[in-house]
């Protein structure tokens, strides 16, 4: 399904005033370019990554060696974007 803006209106869910800088835990969601299936496919309820897909989960899981005060937490691949928790 492609993104259509008239269909798909975004509001900033940012807390006004608060630091993001600080310590804390982040939820993040990563959509691709123009949210084409670039991942993988849902089969039989299941995400299947492809390549692609495969590539960033890797990434994911390298990202403490290249911050050493990063924690990851809960993440999911979906065909079209990416869902994460970053402490």
């Amino acid at each position: 399904m492609k993104y259509d803006l008239d269909k798909h209106h975004r509001r900033s869910i940012r807390l006004k005033g608060y630091d993001y800088t600080a310590v804390g835990m982040y939820f993040i969601t990563i959509c691709d370019y123009q949210r084409d299936c670039l991942f993988g496919e849902i089969i039989n309820s299941e995400m299947q990554l492809n390549q692609l897909g495969q590539r960033v989960d890797a990434c994911w899981q390298r990202l403490p060696f290249y911050f050493s005060n990063l924690n990851l937490d809960a993440f999911v691949i979906m065909p079209n974007h990416i869902h994460g928790i970053l402490v």
